[in-house]
């Protein structure tokens, strides 16, 4: 079952290996849900059965022309988690896939769900505010948003070394990473770049926090320029009762490839614990 068809009729593409209690792995923004070929394998060898799919938007889901709210992409999530009938799963959602996390907890509750991951996530609400005055500034959200319209993949060029950490003396990741992230991007539609960031940068996802009744992962790194630690995975951490907080010292936003060994022995042992 490569496809399952949203409420409004989008196709969303899913893969779906393994055997055992099942992980959903929910992708950041602007990748695809094979960003995870690391988690993936590693779960798998470990006797999990993942289910990965691509947002709305991106890979080789159906690209409609809107509908990037976090209401909709909740929404599709919680069909694909009926259409093949997921219980006692574990949610992981890493940066943007964060938020559908936090949305499907309060929008369609815990029964299906056993455990969920915060990854280098953006909850709880990165704009700044009044009531968020360390949040980032929405110049920053809308000086992004122009550079997309400008040239798209000339931002995806610039974007991806950073969201890994990259520098002139530090290169955390290959260049052939760099080229597979850049072709990952490259696949989604300039709506759903343009509008999920407005949904990733602007959502606050406070509210939802107090959905969040099942045993929580959250895992940031310190030198996440992309989505800082201080006002995103530390301030999950404290608001979620019983969750468990890990920083990883040095490491960039995508650490799902840059601290790949650890990010996986981290999840392995959340998930085993009882």
């Amino acid at each position: 079952m490569p496809y399952i068809t949203a409420t409004d009729g989008t196709s969303l593409h899913i893969k779906d290996i393994g055997a055992g209690k099942p992980v959903v792995l929910i992708h950041g923004w602007p990748l695809t849900g094979d960003m995870w070929e690391k988690q993936t394998l590693a779960l798998v060898e470990a006797g999990y059965r993942v289910i990965t799919y691509d947002r709305r938007g991106f890979g080789q889901s159906g690209h409609p022309i809107n509908c990037y709210d976090y209401d909709t992409l909740a929404d599709d999530l919680a069909v694909i988690l009926e259409q093949i009938d997921l219980w006692d799963a574990t949610l992981v959602g890493f940066s943007m896939g964060g938020g559908e996390v936090a949305r499907y907890l309060s929008r369609h509750g815990r029964s299906r769900i056993s455990k969920t991951v915060l990854l280098s996530s953006v909850v709880p609400f990165l704009l700044k505010t009044p009531d968020n005055p360390k949040g980032v500034d929405i110049s920053v959200f809308d000086g992004i948003k122009q550079k997309i319209r400008q040239d798209r993949f000339g931002f995806l060029k610039d974007f991806i070394p950073d969201f890994y950490g990259v520098s002139l003396m530090h290169h955390p990741v290959s260049q052939g990473v760099l080229d597979w992230s850049f072709l990952l991007a490259s696949m989604a539609s300039l709506m759903a770049t343009l509008d999920c960031v407005d949904a990733w940068g602007m959502t606050d996802f406070r509210p939802d926090l107090q959905a969040f009744t099942v045993p929580t992962l959250v895992i940031h790194g310190t030198a996440d320029s992309a989505v800082p630690a201080g006002i995103a995975g530390e301030k999950a951490a404290a608001a979620i009762p019983g969750s468990t907080w890990i920083s990883y010292d040095g490491a960039p936003h995508g650490l799902f490839m840059t601290h790949a060994e650890r990010v996986n022995e981290d999840l392995l042992r959340f998930l085993a614990t009882s």
